[in-house]
């Protein structure tokens, strides 16, 4: 059985979610303590970042060598195309979006962290030794991703206006290929990456960053959330996500 490691609210997990999704393989998505994963994930890949797929004996680290190892493993519904300038083009935007989701992690953490708690019950799930002691463990998860994800003031607007320079590029990206996909005539990697990377600002129905109250959110939240979604890159997020992503289990993990 496939395993994918996972934080259910990691935008990067979500790619590799989708990714094995795209490939209609069977797959169970098991949850880490965020601050104890490191330690396994060295253990089995010899890094300290999640997303991490167990393929049978294999274990690979990283939304993009998923990628990578699922095209060559699995060819069908491939994520990459085989003429040359449409691979390095997928790849590029590819890597665009890796850069767009940790800028995205951090400012989006920096909002939601300061407005309410919503986040941070995903994050320690619904049973275990976090719920259970969550009145400890809600103020020491959020030092460790204040420390880890460097939220001071001047960080954060520093990856606001580097989001800002990325959604740039990436909307003409969109127009120059008229409009319906970023590379190509069909969902790849591209898409999956950069839609994955886009949905938490975006707060996307049936996805971790579902909204139940939208009453908390600021006011900077809300009107940059307003400012993409009337971009063509915006729209073409939502529509993406409403017709192409055919989620086979469910983000929550187990």
């Amino acid at each position: 059985m496939r395993i994918l490691y996972q934080f259910p609210l990691s935008h990067f997990c979500e790619k590799a979610r989708w990714l094995l999704d795209h490939k209609e393989l069977d797959y169970v998505a098991h949850n880490l303590i965020p601050g104890l994963h490191r330690a396994f994930a060295q253990l089995k890949t010899g890094q300290n970042l999640l997303p991490i797929l167990r393929d049978q004996e294999r274990w690979i680290a990283d939304s993009t060598e998923i990628a990578l190892y699922l095209d060559d493993i699995y060819p069908e519904h491939s994520l990459l195309r085989a003429d040359p300038q449409q691979r390095d083009l997928a790849l590029a935007i590819n890597n665009q979006a890796t850069e767009l989701g940790m800028h995205v992690r951090r400012w989006g953490l920096a909002h939601t962290l300061t407005e309410s708690e919503e986040s941070l019950d995903i994050m320690i799930g619904e049973k275990g030794y976090l719920r259970q002691f969550e009145k400890y463990s809600k103020p020491l998860m959020k030092a460790l991703l204040s420390k880890n994800y460097q939220l001071s003031a001047d960080k954060v607007a520093e990856s606001k206006e580097r989001i800002d320079s990325l959604v740039v590029l990436l909307n003409h990206q969109l127009i120059e290929n008229h409009g319906r996909y970023l590379v190509g005539e069909r969902l790849g990697l591209a898409d999956i990456a950069a839609c994955s990377m886009l949905a938490p600002l975006l707060e996307i129905p049936a996805t971790p960053w579902e909204r139940e109250n939208t009453e908390l959110l600021s006011d900077e939240f809300k009107h940059y959330k307003e400012i993409l979604t009337e971009l063509p890159l915006g729209q073409y997020v939502l529509r993406i996500y409403q017709t192409e992503r055919n989620a086979r289990v469910d983000w929550r993990g187990v």
